[in-house]
């Protein structure tokens, strides 16, 4: 396999220009075409259209896309499978559930970067179906997730939770809380579930969002109550914004994480799952409560 070829590839696929690719893999730009032309050649459609506007991808070039992908991460796979633990040389891919880039992600980076020196770690936000799916195809190697979806090719593991906890521009009461200015956090399925058990008069009201961070700025620049995650909730009280609504059930969110099964065993991979588990039986708030249930036993 000349995975020069699918490297180049993939990396037009982001870039859209010849020139920022050359630069990108340390080549001339003569070489990137020269690569692009040999894969098609091999393939036997084009998978590229230049024109004036730019670089894009054909019909074949589009279909072809997430296949190369999977045959990138099948190298990759090999490759550290000849190996010890260490996965020097490679980029690392780490999906994180949108509302969880704010749960101490710096620790977690470090963590990461500590364990594995020689790995570069690219992490980016997303929703747990879009997740799922980057795992199989080999966009993700890793994804810590709200919502996991059972595929025959993944494997996850619960790790934690983290909680969300209602706050108020109004009252500091739950019987104060206006169904009229209840914003509904729409976080996952499990969240919603949840929701509806403790709070079914709150359930359907007229506005609803599904991103902490965006809550956070509605309850800013209107008035209103919602759920949001813990440490948001801390910052909105102490920034006088916001009040807790203490007599409010707090909602735990169950975190996944997930891998592909051909990686389950990897040390490397358990190594990093580990770190997962510490960071959030941590950030959940599960030690808070384990203490609370024990004085309450």
């Amino acid at each position: 396999m000349q995975i020069e070829l699918i490297d180049t590839f993939l990396d037009l696929c982001e870039t859209k220009s010849f020139n920022q690719s050359a630069e990108r893999l340390g080549v001339t730009q003569s070489t990137v075409s020269s690569r692009i032309k040999a894969l098609e050649a091999r393939i036997g459609v084009k998978l590229f259209q230049r024109s004036r506007s730019g670089t894009s991808l054909t019909t074949h070039g589009l279909r072809f896309e997430p296949h190369a992908r999977s045959l990138r991460h099948d190298w990759v796979t090999a490759l550290n499978a000849t190996r010890d633990t260490a996965l020097a040389g490679v980029t690392m891919r780490i999906g994180l559930q949108h509302d969880l880039v704010g749960v101490e992600i710096e620790r977690l980076i470090r963590q990461f970067r500590g364990l594995l020196p020689d790995t570069a770690f690219f992490f980016e936000a997303d929703y747990s179906g879009q997740m799922c799916s980057d795992l199989i195809s080999g966009r993700q190697d890793v994804s810590v997730l709200y919502s996991p979806i059972t595929q025959p090719d993944l494997y996850f593991e619960k790790l934690g939770e983290v909680n969300y906890v209602l706050v108020s521009t109004e009252t500091a009461k739950l019987s104060g809380v206006s169904r009229d200015n209840y914003i509904f956090g729409n976080y996952s399925a499990a969240f919603a579930h949840a929701h509806a058990d403790y709070l079914p008069e709150l359930t359907h009201v007229a506005l609803s969002i599904g991103q902490n961070a965006a809550m956070v700025d509605l309850l800013t620049s209107l008035s209103g109550s919602a759920y949001v995650l813990r440490h948001s909730a801390e910052a909105l009280v102490a920034s006088g914004i916001c009040q807790l609504v203490v007599d409010a059930p707090i909602i735990p969110q169950p975190v996944f994480a997930g891998v592909n099964l051909r990686n389950r065993h990897r040390t490397a991979y358990r190594k990093l799952m580990n770190i997962l588990h510490d960071q959030y039986m941590t950030a959940s708030g599960n030690r808070e409560r384990r203490t609370r249930d024990r004085g309450q036993g």
